[in-house]
């Protein structure tokens, strides 16, 4: 019997994939959890339909994020922080504080989890930081951290 599952059934397949169960197996354990939908032609149309949504979505996240990942190419995210002696900072620059002067200097925003720091920024100078955009698209900006006024 065919069936579209409708949730991942270890041994068996994940969300979505139609696959072809003993009729006893369908009908006594997936139909009645509600794991798995007999594949008609309506069930089987709503498959196509999610596959396609799915594909374009993710042509247009990875459309959106290499236009992103091109904007920020050799950018420079300049931020002013208090210093104390020495020239050392009081504290440090975050990833929510680069995301935030990203979207108020560039106008992209960014989520701070996706900003990813070497080395934690303590000191005035420039550094060199990536963003990952989406899968495997990244953007390589520098930060320029200098004395607030």
């Amino acid at each position: 019997m065919k069936v579209v599952l409708l949730a991942d059934v270890k041994g068996v397949g994940k969300k979505g994939e139609l696959i072809n169960a003993a009729e006893g197996y369908a009908r006594n354990f997936l139909l009645p959890r509600k794991l798995a939908k007999e594949a008609n032609a309506q069930v089987m149309n709503e498959l196509k339909n999610a596959e396609a949504s799915k594909a374009y979505k993710v042509k247009t996240e990875t459309e959106e994020a290499q236009r992103i990942a091109e904007a920020l190419k050799d950018k420079t995210v300049r931020i002013t922080a208090k210093a104390g002696q020495g020239g050392r900072l009081f504290g440090s620059v975050t990833a929510k504080e680069i995301a935030q002067e990203i979207k108020k200097q560039y106008g992209f925003d960014i989520d701070k989890r996706k900003i990813h720091l070497d080395t934690d920024i303590k000191a005035f100078g420039g550094y060199h930081i990536e963003v990952k955009l989406y899968n495997g698209i990244t953007a390589k900006l520098a930060v320029s951290v200098t004395e607030a006024q």
